[in-house]
């Protein structure tokens, strides 16, 4: 295996963890109150360490399974993300002219692959903590980017979020990307939907999509 063949799968690996941590385990409750005066770093805290503890501590969701993960992610995860804007970057110039119905259909779709994805790499996950770097975000500041350091054996693995303050109902911080040792989640999805979308059209991509679920599914 040559060296570059060995670094694509050592980002797919800290991709996997960090997809991981996002989407495959549980955050711990938090009322809405509290969520919409918590800080972007204190809250990317809160969800990392959380996840990571829930990880470790349950062997079912360790060992990957699907069902409990996705009720996890829906009733837990999801509320700390704002999945629409992160499916329509990924989506690109092709999510405006899409039909509502679409757009559940690619958020669906989307969700379920990133689950399906990362699930396989939570049995990576064994003495990692999570350490937040300074934040130098300032109280007006409505778009922020949280860096943070996942530290276990080896080297530590930057894992950075960018967030966006919501408000009305559900205010608070909302995750919409995520980089990894410079690579961000939702340009490499990008640049895969795009030639998709470009040679089949959006119910191309859905049909692509749907099609990746059901053999992961069965794998």
């Amino acid at each position: 295996m040559n060296n570059k063949m060995i670094l694509q799968r050592r980002s797919f690996g800290h991709m996997a963890l960090a997809g991981a941590l996002l989407f495959s385990a549980a955050a711990a409750f938090v009322s809405p109150a509290r969520a919409a005066d918590e800080s972007p770093d204190a809250l990317v805290k809160r969800i990392s360490t959380d996840v990571l503890e829930t990880i470790k501590s349950d062997k079912s969701i360790k060992s990957g399974d699907i069902g409990k993960i996705m009720v996890l992610v829906d009733s837990k995860i999801m509320p700390n993300v704002n999945f629409q804007r992160m499916t329509a970057s990924a989506v690109g110039p092709a999510w405006r002219t899409a039909t509502p119905e679409q757009q559940k259909r690619l958020q669906d779709e989307f969700k379920t692959l990133l689950v399906r994805t990362y699930a396989g790499a939570l049995d990576q996950v064994s003495d990692q903590t999570v350490s937040v770097r300074p934040f130098r975000g300032s109280p007006e500041d409505t778009d922020v980017l949280v860096r943070t350091e996942v530290r276990g054996r080896g080297d530590p693995v930057q894992l950075d979020y960018r967030l966006e303050k919501t408000p009305g109902q559900g205010a608070g911080w909302k995750v919409y990307n995520l980089n990894v040792l410079g690579v961000w989640l939702v340009d490499t999805y990008r640049t895969q939907f795009a030639q998709q979308i470009n040679s089949q059209g959006v119910d191309g991509l859905i049909s692509a999509l749907a099609a990746r679920n059901k053999s992961n599914g069965r794998s």
